[in-house]
């Protein structure tokens, strides 16, 4: 089982426990409370101490004749069961895999609507979008079986966009960039049945499944929560990725700021929050036009200052240097500072709170996705087919809002430079160049051990943590010990925040072998590749890796390990769970939701790893948790052979002839 087991479960949070090491949002914290304004951590001290029948998954409630709670069973007596008969196992690994069934289908949702987009441009139907990587669009039309020849790129485009379609309602067989795979892990996948058919025939089968009285074995549920996980990763999440850069340009690095200093205090301050870009794309166009900066300079204003929260904010950054004013739990703190006109969200991880804290100030929050509405926002729903108009619709009201400004805001200084988007055809350029691309410098170095390993170090920010702390404890263990990091979502920010995604924190926090290389291409020791779909880009990354040759024949042969220290959502345990069947072992923190289960738990953290090559770890503690990490990168490098300095050999004219 877990080595940190500890949840903290049933304490008392204390009031004086550092609630984030970002000074500017400690500031707004202050602000916030000599306003009167109830903020995230004043609800999480409301709730606390939390339900430990909850934190441990053995609280059930899908049927009415309970909710049942499952109590630890003491010597002697027999076995708790719920009113069904549930072990604690069964009901773990039910609520388990329904978290991964609402993660998968909040990622793939989110690539069905960029699908959905994509069909339109390729039609000619979305004025103001256009296609434009013709490159990437020809390489996903060849992994699809789409014919190319000399076809227009709108109908190659047409009907990648109806292959991608198909694989969210394929009832049969396989989807379609399960091939992208290492070949071994493809034969695992079959061998084990837990193929992904089609995206949503595995999430629909996981809710069938949990239903009281279906299934009851918690090794059964755990396979189709496993198909369930890879149909997000490799299917939906994969597809939104693809089709955004194909539609939006593949990201290339960018400089960009971030934290709340972005914000200004003679500017109309319009922040963009969540995770689609199809309409943020158009707000940055619109944001530009002449008639939107006259708009806004007759109110009074010197101009529109667009700046993003969450993952919208990680695709306006890599794509147009947009700056970013904070991740996930900054977004209240943007309100507080007085400065800020509109609000505007899309969808995932936006807080219900947002119009209460706008109550005391002047922000006007602003839904925009037909399957997102907000009690006491206002809804200007975006037309992807008038989308150009949809964008100055809003920014025309953030504008006509500036006068509405109750006193001088109050915005923290803290601002720092970052660079971003390290897509994997990024890096593969980066380390080959235009006609030698490829990852073997990497493998190389990998090899000769002056890079110890890969970790990619994803997720959320939770309150019950203090902010950001958990990633730079991590990181900083990580790089020390040369091990390169990718890096998405909202630990993306928190880097960021602190400096860590230019090339300069290298030679401040790498180890000798890492900054060497870092130094050499010119790179961060922390890559940042974009939102929490653009995971997708990591399995691609390790995918490259193996193929390349040197390091294995499988993912799980890398010396590669995963994180989502700050998790909080559900899309968190649907990633975490496509990389641990992909074959990475993938460290959690804060608390894990199966360990009131302990057979459950021993199946995730052990057992799975005889199954799948991959394994889940729990760690509170940022400096221990990359220590194991490091310490499994170890016994992957012992197992290809190369722990150890290899010895110079100088060559003669034969041997290199041979």
């Amino acid at each position: 089982m877990a080595d940190n087991k500890d949840q903290s479960f049933g304490t008392k949070k204390r009031r004086d426990e550092i609630k984030t090491i970002e000074a500017g949002s400690q500031q707004m914290i202050d602000k916030a409370a000599a306003d009167g304004t109830r903020l995230i951590w004043d609800r999480v001290d409301d709730q606390t101490p939390q339900c430990g029948f909850g934190l441990g998954g053995i609280c059930c409630r899908i049927c009415s004749m309970g909710p049942c709670r499952i109590k630890p069973t003491k010597e002697g007596q027999p076995e708790s069961r719920g009113i069904c008969g549930a072990t604690a196992e069964v009901i773990a690994a039910r609520n388990f895999i329904r978290m991964i069934a609402g993660g998968a289908a909040s990622h793939s949702d989110h690539g069905r609507g960029v699908a959905e987009l994509f069909v339109h441009v390729a039609k000619g139907e979305a004025p103001g979008y256009e296609i434009k990587d013709e490159q990437k669009l020809l390489a996903l039309a060849m992994d699809l079986g789409v014919e190319i020849g000399d076809r227009k790129v709108n109908d190659i485009a047409y009907d990648v966009g109806m292959k991608c379609f198909q694989m969210f309602g394929n009832q049969v067989g396989e989807i379609d960039l399960i091939k992208r795979a290492p070949l071994k892990r493809q034969q695992l996948w079959r061998e084990l049945g837990v193929t992904p058919r089609g995206v949503d025939r595995e999430i629909v089968e996981i809710m069938h499944r949990t239903h009281m009285g279906v299934d009851q074995e918690m090794v059964s549920l755990m396979t189709q929560g496993t198909r369930a996980a890879l149909g997000d990763g490799w299917g939906g999440s994969m597809i939104g990725t693809e089709l955004q850069d194909i539609l939006f340009g593949t990201p290339e690095p960018t400089i960009g700021y971030i934290n709340l200093g972005v914000l200004e205090a003679d500017q109309v301050n319009v922040v963009i929050h969540g995770h689609e870009p199809l309409l943020s794309e158009m707000i940055v166009a619109a944001a530009q036009d002449p008639e939107m900066v006259a708009y806004a300079e007759k109110a009074g204003a010197k101009g529109i200052n667009l700046s993003g929260i969450c993952c919208t904010a990680n695709e306006i950054l890599m794509r147009h240097g947009v700056n970013v004013a904070g991740n996930v739990l900054q977004q209240e703190l943007a309100i507080v500072t007085g400065a800020v006109e509109a609000m505007v969200v899309d969808i995932q991880c936006i807080y219900c709170s947002l119009p209460e804290v706008s109550k005391n100030y002047h922000t006007k929050v602003f839904t925009t996705s037909k399957i997102a509405h907000m009690d006491g926002a206002e809804h200007i729903e975006f037309d992807e087919h008038n989308a150009i108009e949809s964008a100055k619709t809003i920014l025309r009201a953030a504008v006509d809002n500036f006068k509405n400004r109750k006193g001088t805001p109050q915005i923290p200084e803290d601002k720092s430079p970052q660079l971003a988007g390290f897509s994997h055809e990024t890096i593969n350029y980066l380390l080959g160049g235009t006609y030698r691309a490829s990852y073997r410098p990497l493998v190389d170095n990998i090899i000769n051990g002056k890079v110890r390993g890969v970790a990619g170090v994803v997720g959320c920010n939770n309150p019950r943590n203090t902010h950001n702390k958990y990633y730079l404890d991590m990181v900083k263990e990580l790089l020390a010990n040369d091990v390169i990091v990718l890096v998405t979502g909202c630990a993306a920010h928190g880097l960021g925040e602190n400096g860590f995604l230019l090339p300069e924190a290298a030679e401040k926090y790498a180890g000798a072998g890492l900054r060497e290389v870092c130094e050499a291409v010119g790179i961060p020791p922390v890559l940042h590749m974009g939102s929490c779909v653009d995971n997708s880009r990591i399995l691609m990354a390790a995918t490259a890796l193996v193929k390349e040759g040197g390091l294995g024949d499988d993912i799980s042969d890398l010396p590669a390990a995963g994180a989502a220290p700050e998790w909080m959502s559900e899309k968190a345990i649907s990633i975490g769970q496509y990389f641990v069947a992909s074959g990475v072992y993938t460290m959690f923190s804060g608390s894990f939701p199966v360990m009131g289960a302990p057979k459950l738990a021993d199946y995730l953290f052990e057992g799975i790893e005889k199954v799948l090559g991959g394994k889940w770890a729990f760690e509170n503690d940022g400096k221990i948790a990359a220590q194991k990490m490091i310490a499994h990168i170890d016994s992957k490098r012992q197992a290809l052979g190369i722990d150890k300095a290899r010895e110079r050999v100088l060559m003669d004219m034969a041997d290199r002839r041979q």
